[in-house]
């Protein structure tokens, strides 16, 4: 199933208003946050709202993430255990680093019984993530282990690695290429981390245009205000949409359906172009789905 997942806007689960909010953004997808946005003394109070708030539903189509905190911490075994009972669509784990890690996870919610419909994304924000993503990335092919995607994480890897987070990130695009190639090899999804400059909307803008460009499938976000903008960017333009509904079109006629390559308005398209338009007009199907009921 192709589903949009062109912004995840982290909520923090310590703040009842947000989550009741939520309800009515128009995110693609909600990562219900207990880790960096909720205080050590405030985890519990956040576990039993982000279970409470699953439980009364009304999200909609939008995509339901927990943000655990790390295996390493306290709180894992609560986090997940609590994840585990209210079943989102997934759960978000920090600093995944290695296949044992992606083991101990799914062996978790395995124990726990938590529904098949439970996946697991890694956020890769370790020098050690990214140095070996094609592994964790492969890792993913065992079904044991529920790996959906990944969430590059730049702020962790800054500190961590001591490139600095500069406009343009150059420094950082091998590392993203690297990290979006591994997702592409096995068929994963990747979403781009967050702006953090909420002020500065035409810096979030110019990061979002370059996160799909790169190839990213959409970016997290860390308040309301960024998710228009966010959509509008990462939404195919109509006009990207109707020349793709033409290459299918035209590969559909009698006299092309055996053909690898064909001339349409003086240029020359190929099957591959034919599987990259099916997999635009999938996505703008999908948004357009996500309006309705």
């Amino acid at each position: 199933m192709t589903r949009p997942r062109r912004s995840h806007l982290f909520m923090p689960g310590s703040n009842p208003r947000a989550l009741e909010k939520a309800r009515n953004l128009a995110a693609d997808g909600l990562i219900l946050d207990l880790e960096d946005s909720v205080a050590p003394d405030a985890k519990a109070v956040a576990r039993d709202g982000i279970a409470a708030a699953i439980a009364a539903k009304g999200f909609g189509k939008r995509e339901i993430l927990i943000r655990t905190n790390g295996l390493d911490t306290a709180w894992w075994a609560d986090d997940v255990a609590m994840a585990a009972k209210a079943s989102p669509d997934g759960i978000l784990v920090p600093k995944v680093s290695s296949v044992e890690d992606l083991d101990a996870i799914g062996r978790k919610l395995a124990e726990l019984g938590a529904a098949p419909t439970v996946k697991v994304w890694a956020m890769i924000e370790t020098a050690r993530a990214v140095l070996h993503a094609e592994e964790l990335a492969a890792a993913g092919l065992d079904p044991s282990r529920r790996l959906s995607g990944f969430v590059f994480g730049p702020n962790d890897i800054s500190r961590e690695t001591r490139i600095r987070m500069l406009p343009g990130r150059a420094a950082m695009i091998p590392m993203i290429t690297h990290c979006i190639l591994a997702t592409r090899a096995y068929g994963l999804e990747i979403l781009d981390g967050p702006y953090s400059d909420i002020a500065n909307s035409d810096g979030f803008a110019t990061e979002c245009a370059q996160g799909r460009d790169l190839g990213f499938d959409g970016k997290t976000l860390i308040h309301p205000s960024q998710i228009d903008a966010c959509n509008a960017i990462f939404t195919p333009p109509e006009e990207e949409v109707a020349r793709a509904r033409k290459i299918i079109a035209a590969f559909e006629l009698p006299e092309n359906v055996s053909r690898g390559a064909i001339r349409l308005d003086g240029a020359m398209v190929e099957r591959l172009h034919a599987d990259m338009a099916r997999r635009t007009i999938a996505i703008a199907d999908a948004i357009a789905a996500m309006g309705k009921g």
